[in-house]
């Protein structure tokens, strides 16, 4: 696949994911009503939401520029995974969702930065 092409795909879905992330974060912060009564059915309380959305729209934020990319992949890689973590706990059928909002938001990065797949794959360097 053509770099310039590649690393399109790899920001639109780094935008899709972000978009959503941002929504959610930023529902969060607001205190929208079906973000705080899904925060307490999770088994949180309500006065977290402000704290975990505000959260959440930091590490997107890193994520979506080019800068700090990695970093906040990484950051929202670990907030996605105590997601994942809760809808496990509880039993939810949407623990997947997390997952895969995670894996999109990696190949994404992956396809605007060819360098990563030799960090994640620690490649040892070539002889000289």
């Amino acid at each position: 696949m053509a770099t310039r092409t590649a690393s399109a795909i790899g920001w639109t879905l780094t935008v899709l994911v972000g978009s959503f992330l941002l929504f959610d974060g930023g529902a969060r912060l607001a205190g929208f009503a079906p973000y705080v009564e899904a925060m307490t059915k999770f088994g949180y309380g309500a006065a977290l939401a402000p704290w975990i959305g505000l959260t959440l729209l930091v590490c997107t934020i890193l994520m979506l520029i080019a800068r700090t990319a990695v970093v906040g992949s990484v950051l929202v890689t670990g907030y996605l995974g105590g997601a994942t973590a809760t809808h496990l706990r509880i039993h939810d059928a949407w623990f997947l969702f997390p997952v895969v909002l995670g894996a999109l938001a990696w190949f994404g990065l992956y396809l605007r930065e060819p360098r990563l797949l030799a960090l994640v794959l620690l490649k040892p360097n070539p002889p000289r």
